[in-house]
Protein backbone atom coordinates (compact mmCIF):
# COMPACT_ATOMS: atom_id res chain seq x y z
CA UNK A 1 0.00 0.00 0.00
CA UNK A 2 2.90 2.74 0.75
CA UNK A 3 4.11 1.79 -2.53
CA UNK A 4 0.92 2.68 -4.39
CA UNK A 5 0.50 5.84 -2.66
CA UNK A 6 3.85 6.72 -3.95
CA UNK A 7 3.19 6.09 -7.30
CA UNK A 8 0.13 7.93 -6.83
CA UNK A 9 1.80 10.93 -5.73
CA UNK A 10 4.65 10.64 -8.80
CA UNK A 11 1.76 10.83 -10.98
CA UNK A 12 -0.41 13.32 -9.69
CA UNK A 13 3.00 15.57 -9.56
CA UNK A 14 3.62 14.92 -13.57
CA UNK A 15 0.49 15.80 -14.61
CA UNK A 16 0.51 18.95 -12.58
CA UNK A 17 3.97 19.63 -14.14
CA UNK A 18 2.05 19.37 -17.63
CA UNK A 19 -0.73 22.14 -16.40
CA UNK A 20 1.97 24.17 -15.16
CA UNK A 21 3.99 24.35 -18.21
CA UNK A 22 0.75 24.87 -20.63
CA UNK A 23 -0.70 27.61 -18.54
CA UNK A 24 2.38 29.93 -17.17
CA UNK A 25 5.51 29.07 -19.77
CA UNK A 26 5.85 30.29 -23.88
CA UNK A 27 6.63 27.78 -26.38
CA UNK A 28 10.20 29.18 -25.95
CA UNK A 29 10.77 28.24 -22.35
CA UNK A 30 14.11 26.40 -21.38
CA UNK A 31 14.77 23.44 -19.61
CA UNK A 32 16.48 25.09 -16.63
CA UNK A 33 13.03 27.32 -16.23
CA UNK A 34 10.42 24.20 -16.22
CA UNK A 35 12.81 22.69 -13.95
CA UNK A 36 12.54 25.55 -11.77
CA UNK A 37 8.95 25.85 -11.59
CA UNK A 38 8.51 21.88 -11.52
CA UNK A 39 10.38 21.43 -8.35
CA UNK A 40 7.65 22.65 -5.81
CA UNK A 41 5.67 20.21 -7.89
CA UNK A 42 7.68 17.23 -7.51
CA UNK A 43 11.01 16.91 -6.83
CA UNK A 44 11.65 14.06 -8.84
CA UNK A 45 10.47 15.47 -12.01
CA UNK A 46 12.96 17.07 -15.43
CA UNK A 47 10.62 19.03 -17.19
CA UNK A 48 7.34 19.81 -17.98
CA UNK A 49 7.12 18.14 -21.27
CA UNK A 50 6.44 14.18 -20.55
CA UNK A 51 5.74 11.90 -22.88
CA UNK A 52 5.59 9.28 -20.47
CA UNK A 53 5.16 8.44 -16.89
CA UNK A 54 7.16 6.26 -14.83
CA UNK A 55 7.12 4.68 -11.40
CA UNK A 56 9.83 7.09 -10.47
CA UNK A 57 10.19 9.89 -13.05
CA UNK A 58 8.58 12.09 -15.72
CA UNK A 59 10.83 11.87 -19.11
CA UNK A 60 11.81 15.18 -20.42
CA UNK A 61 11.05 15.40 -24.80
CA UNK A 62 14.19 14.64 -26.52
CA UNK A 63 16.15 17.39 -29.16
CA UNK A 64 14.10 17.33 -32.20
CA UNK A 65 10.84 17.40 -30.75
CA UNK A 66 8.32 19.66 -28.44
CA UNK A 67 5.10 18.82 -25.72
CA UNK A 68 2.31 18.26 -27.94
CA UNK A 69 -0.77 19.93 -25.81
CA UNK A 70 -3.47 17.68 -27.88
CA UNK A 71 -1.47 14.56 -28.16
CA UNK A 72 0.36 14.90 -24.73
CA UNK A 73 3.45 13.34 -26.75
CA UNK A 74 6.52 14.87 -27.92
CA UNK A 75 6.07 16.28 -31.06
CA UNK A 76 8.70 17.38 -34.53
CA UNK A 77 8.54 21.18 -34.66
CA UNK A 78 5.61 21.44 -37.51
CA UNK A 79 6.74 24.45 -39.37
CA UNK A 80 9.96 25.32 -41.41
CA UNK A 81 12.16 28.54 -39.78
CA UNK A 82 11.92 26.73 -36.73
CA UNK A 83 14.85 25.09 -34.51
CA UNK A 84 14.31 22.56 -31.90
CA UNK A 85 15.62 23.23 -28.25
CA UNK A 86 15.04 19.90 -25.66
CA UNK A 87 11.28 20.57 -25.25
CA UNK A 88 11.20 23.87 -27.28
CA UNK A 89 10.77 24.92 -30.84
CA UNK A 90 12.13 28.59 -31.49
CA UNK A 91 12.05 31.15 -34.35
CA UNK A 92 15.26 31.45 -36.38
CA UNK A 93 16.50 34.75 -35.04
CA UNK A 94 18.04 37.28 -38.44
CA UNK A 95 20.77 36.19 -40.74
CA UNK A 96 19.39 32.61 -40.50
CA UNK A 97 16.72 30.52 -41.63
CA UNK A 98 15.71 26.83 -41.15
CA UNK A 99 13.64 25.17 -44.62
CA UNK A 100 13.05 21.94 -43.03
CA UNK A 101 10.74 21.15 -40.04
CA UNK A 102 11.57 19.47 -37.05
CA UNK A 103 15.82 20.51 -36.98
CA UNK A 104 17.64 20.71 -34.13
CA UNK A 105 19.31 24.38 -35.25
CA UNK A 106 19.20 27.25 -37.86
CA UNK A 107 21.33 27.79 -40.81
CA UNK A 108 23.01 31.12 -41.41
CA UNK A 109 22.71 32.53 -44.83
CA UNK A 110 25.56 32.35 -47.20
CA UNK A 111 27.39 35.54 -48.75
CA UNK A 112 25.53 37.50 -50.94
CA UNK A 113 21.77 36.76 -49.09
CA UNK A 114 20.10 38.15 -46.10
CA UNK A 115 17.52 37.51 -43.92
CA UNK A 116 15.46 40.86 -41.98
CA UNK A 117 12.95 38.50 -40.49
CA UNK A 118 12.47 35.65 -37.49
CA UNK A 119 11.81 32.60 -38.38
CA UNK A 120 12.08 32.60 -41.97
CA UNK A 121 12.54 29.66 -43.95
CA UNK A 122 14.89 31.08 -46.43
CA UNK A 123 17.54 33.38 -47.14
CA UNK A 124 16.70 36.52 -49.29
CA UNK A 125 19.70 37.70 -51.98
CA UNK A 126 20.92 41.27 -51.99
CA UNK A 127 19.50 43.87 -54.20
CA UNK A 128 21.02 45.21 -57.17
CA UNK A 129 23.51 48.10 -55.69
CA UNK A 130 23.89 46.07 -52.05
CA UNK A 131 26.16 43.83 -51.16
CA UNK A 132 27.02 41.49 -48.11
CA UNK A 133 30.09 39.96 -47.84
CA UNK A 134 29.33 38.11 -44.60
CA UNK A 135 27.31 35.23 -43.31
CA UNK A 136 24.67 35.19 -41.52
CA UNK A 137 24.09 38.57 -42.75
CA UNK A 138 20.74 40.30 -41.84
CA UNK A 139 20.87 43.08 -44.21
CA UNK A 140 22.95 43.98 -47.25
CA UNK A 141 25.13 47.22 -47.46
CA UNK A 142 24.52 49.66 -49.83
CA UNK A 143 27.17 50.17 -52.56
CA UNK A 144 29.09 53.24 -52.11
CA UNK A 145 29.33 56.60 -54.35
CA UNK A 146 31.79 55.78 -57.27
CA UNK A 147 30.85 51.47 -57.00
CA UNK A 148 28.34 50.15 -58.26
CA UNK A 149 26.67 46.01 -58.75
CA UNK A 150 24.62 44.72 -61.35
CA UNK A 151 23.77 41.55 -60.07
CA UNK A 152 21.95 39.94 -57.06
CA UNK A 153 23.49 38.42 -54.48
CA UNK A 154 26.54 40.27 -55.05
CA UNK A 155 29.62 39.76 -52.54
CA UNK A 156 31.54 42.97 -53.15
CA UNK A 157 30.48 46.29 -55.68
CA UNK A 158 32.87 47.36 -58.34
CA UNK A 159 34.42 50.69 -58.58
CA UNK A 160 33.41 52.80 -61.89
CA UNK A 161 35.40 52.46 -64.87
CA UNK A 162 37.19 55.75 -66.26
CA UNK A 163 34.76 58.25 -67.85
CA UNK A 164 31.77 57.16 -65.80
CA UNK A 165 30.53 58.04 -62.49
CA UNK A 166 28.45 57.51 -59.40
CA UNK A 167 27.33 59.96 -57.06
CA UNK A 168 25.01 58.00 -54.93
CA UNK A 169 25.16 55.13 -53.22
CA UNK A 170 23.18 51.91 -54.23
CA UNK A 171 24.40 52.39 -58.00
CA UNK A 172 22.99 49.58 -60.28
CA UNK A 173 25.41 50.93 -62.85
CA UNK A 174 27.52 53.76 -63.90
CA UNK A 175 26.56 57.02 -65.93
CA UNK A 176 28.98 58.12 -68.76
CA UNK A 177 30.06 61.44 -68.12
CA UNK A 178 28.11 64.66 -70.11
CA UNK A 179 29.48 66.09 -73.12
CA UNK A 180 32.75 68.23 -71.96
CA UNK A 181 33.26 66.44 -68.86
CA UNK A 182 35.63 63.33 -67.73
CA UNK A 183 36.48 61.19 -64.98
CA UNK A 184 40.13 60.53 -64.96
CA UNK A 185 39.85 58.47 -62.16
CA UNK A 186 38.16 54.77 -61.45
CA UNK A 187 35.71 54.96 -58.72
CA UNK A 188 34.57 58.59 -59.29
CA UNK A 189 31.88 60.44 -57.48
CA UNK A 190 31.74 63.29 -60.08
CA UNK A 191 32.64 64.34 -63.49
CA UNK A 192 35.62 67.13 -63.80
CA UNK A 193 35.16 69.60 -67.47
CA UNK A 194 37.94 69.61 -70.03
CA UNK A 195 40.60 71.98 -70.50
CA UNK A 196 41.09 74.52 -72.56
CA UNK A 197 42.32 73.33 -76.32
CA UNK A 198 40.28 69.86 -75.65
CA UNK A 199 36.98 68.85 -76.25
CA UNK A 200 34.30 65.72 -75.62
CA UNK A 201 31.13 64.80 -77.91
CA UNK A 202 28.60 62.89 -75.70
CA UNK A 203 29.38 59.53 -77.39
CA UNK A 204 33.60 59.72 -76.12
CA UNK A 205 33.99 58.68 -72.58
CA UNK A 206 37.21 61.18 -72.16
CA UNK A 207 38.38 64.65 -73.13
CA UNK A 208 40.18 64.96 -77.04
CA UNK A 209 42.82 67.74 -78.10
CA UNK A 210 42.07 69.62 -80.96
CA UNK A 211 42.08 69.06 -84.36
CA UNK A 212 44.84 71.08 -85.69
CA UNK A 213 43.26 74.17 -87.42
CA UNK A 214 41.10 74.45 -84.62
CA UNK A 215 41.26 76.44 -81.05
CA UNK A 216 38.85 76.25 -77.77
CA UNK A 217 39.57 78.31 -75.06
CA UNK A 218 36.64 77.67 -72.76
CA UNK A 219 36.47 74.75 -70.09
CA UNK A 220 33.87 71.98 -70.69
CA UNK A 221 33.14 72.16 -74.37
CA UNK A 222 31.54 69.87 -76.68
CA UNK A 223 33.72 70.82 -79.49
CA UNK A 224 36.49 72.63 -81.02
CA UNK A 225 35.98 76.08 -83.54
CA UNK A 226 37.72 76.71 -86.75
CA UNK A 227 40.32 78.69 -86.78
CA UNK A 228 39.01 82.05 -88.56
CA UNK A 229 40.48 83.07 -92.15
CA UNK A 230 42.85 85.76 -91.85
CA UNK A 231 44.20 84.15 -88.54
CA UNK A 232 46.00 80.99 -87.67
CA UNK A 233 46.13 78.74 -84.54
CA UNK A 234 49.40 77.43 -83.32
CA UNK A 235 48.06 75.93 -80.39
CA UNK A 236 44.24 74.95 -79.59
CA UNK A 237 44.08 76.17 -76.12
CA UNK A 238 45.02 80.40 -77.68
CA UNK A 239 42.61 82.55 -79.17
CA UNK A 240 43.09 82.91 -83.19
CA UNK A 241 46.40 85.29 -83.95
CA UNK A 242 45.50 88.28 -86.64
CA UNK A 243 47.69 87.01 -89.45
CA UNK A 244 50.38 89.64 -91.28
CA UNK A 245 49.15 91.76 -93.84
CA UNK A 246 52.50 90.48 -96.28
CA UNK A 247 51.36 86.68 -95.42
CA UNK A 248 48.23 84.08 -96.41
CA UNK A 249 45.45 82.96 -93.37
CA UNK A 250 43.09 80.85 -94.53
CA UNK A 251 40.75 78.69 -92.51
CA UNK A 252 42.31 75.97 -90.57
CA UNK A 253 45.57 77.72 -90.68
CA UNK A 254 48.38 76.84 -87.88
CA UNK A 255 50.83 79.48 -89.15
CA UNK A 256 50.70 82.45 -92.21
CA UNK A 257 52.22 81.68 -95.42
CA UNK A 258 54.41 83.91 -97.07
CA UNK A 259 55.65 84.03 -100.66
CA UNK A 260 59.60 83.62 -101.22
CA UNK A 261 61.12 87.14 -100.13
CA UNK A 262 62.61 89.02 -102.88
CA UNK A 263 61.47 86.62 -105.69
CA UNK A 264 57.68 87.18 -104.72
CA UNK A 265 55.10 89.30 -102.70
CA UNK A 266 51.55 88.92 -102.10
CA UNK A 267 49.10 90.62 -104.19
CA UNK A 268 45.68 89.61 -103.34
CA UNK A 269 45.15 85.91 -102.31
CA UNK A 270 48.15 84.83 -104.52
CA UNK A 271 51.69 85.65 -104.99
CA UNK A 272 53.23 87.67 -108.28
CA UNK A 273 56.84 87.90 -109.31
CA UNK A 274 59.21 90.73 -108.06
CA UNK A 275 60.59 93.33 -109.87
CA UNK A 276 64.03 92.30 -109.02
CA UNK A 277 63.16 88.87 -110.19
CA UNK A 278 61.34 89.84 -113.64
CA UNK A 279 64.86 91.63 -114.70
CA UNK A 280 66.93 88.59 -113.24
CA UNK A 281 64.88 86.45 -115.74
CA UNK A 282 65.21 88.67 -119.03
CA UNK A 283 68.89 88.88 -117.98
CA UNK A 284 68.91 85.45 -117.60
CA UNK A 285 67.25 85.02 -120.71
CA UNK A 286 69.83 86.83 -122.79
CA UNK A 287 72.75 85.07 -121.39
CA UNK A 288 71.62 81.89 -122.29
CA UNK A 289 70.04 82.82 -125.80
CA UNK A 290 73.95 84.81 -126.27
CA UNK A 291 75.12 81.18 -125.19
CA UNK A 292 73.03 79.37 -127.41
CA UNK A 293 73.75 81.42 -130.52
CA UNK A 294 77.41 81.00 -129.36
CA UNK A 295 77.54 77.31 -128.95
CA UNK A 296 75.72 76.96 -132.69
CA UNK A 297 78.14 79.04 -134.60
CA UNK A 298 81.23 77.34 -132.72
CA UNK A 299 79.49 74.38 -134.02
CA UNK A 300 79.22 74.91 -137.41
CA UNK A 301 83.09 76.27 -137.39
CA UNK A 302 83.93 72.55 -135.95
CA UNK A 303 81.71 71.28 -138.83
CA UNK A 304 83.80 73.00 -141.35
CA UNK A 305 87.17 71.86 -140.31
CA UNK A 306 86.36 68.80 -139.99
CA UNK A 307 85.37 68.89 -143.86
CA UNK A 308 88.53 71.22 -145.16
CA UNK A 309 90.85 68.03 -143.52
CA UNK A 310 88.37 65.81 -145.08
CA UNK A 311 89.05 67.06 -148.60
CA UNK A 312 92.94 67.78 -148.04
CA UNK A 313 94.15 64.26 -149.45
CA UNK A 314 91.88 64.82 -152.71
CA UNK A 315 93.52 67.86 -153.40
CA UNK A 316 97.04 66.82 -153.06
CA UNK A 317 96.85 63.86 -154.75
CA UNK A 318 99.59 63.03 -157.45
CA UNK A 319 99.11 62.17 -160.63
CA UNK A 320 101.69 60.37 -162.84
CA UNK A 321 103.62 63.08 -165.80
CA UNK A 322 101.98 62.62 -168.98
CA UNK A 323 101.35 64.05 -172.45
CA UNK A 324 99.12 64.63 -174.91
CA UNK A 325 100.71 65.99 -178.51
CA UNK A 326 103.55 67.34 -176.87
CA UNK A 327 101.36 68.97 -173.46
CA UNK A 328 101.88 67.79 -170.30
CA UNK A 329 98.75 65.94 -168.83
CA UNK A 330 98.33 68.03 -165.78
CA UNK A 331 98.49 70.87 -168.27
CA UNK A 332 95.59 73.38 -168.34
CA UNK A 333 93.44 73.33 -171.66
CA UNK A 334 94.24 76.31 -174.01
CA UNK A 335 91.47 77.36 -175.76
CA UNK A 336 92.13 77.63 -179.52
CA UNK A 337 89.69 79.34 -180.96
CA UNK A 338 88.17 77.04 -183.48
Amino acid sequence: MERLGVVSVLATACVLGVVLSQTTLSPAVTITTVSANMSTAASSTTGPSCSSLNTSTCTACAPGSYYNNETLLCSCCPEAGLCVLPGACLLCVQGFYQPLAGQKGCLPCSSGFYSNSTGSPVCHPCHTGSYTNNTGSASCTACAPGFYTSLQNSTSCNPCPQGTYCNSSSCTQCRVCPAGSEALQTASKECTPCRPGMHKPSQQTMCQICSSGFYQIHWGQENCDLCPENHYCPSPDVNPIQCPTDAFCPEGSTAPGYCMETFFRKAGETCELAPVTIALIVIGGGVGLLFIIVLVLRRRRDNDSELSLARTPLLRKDRPPGRFYGIPCDAEPVYAGW
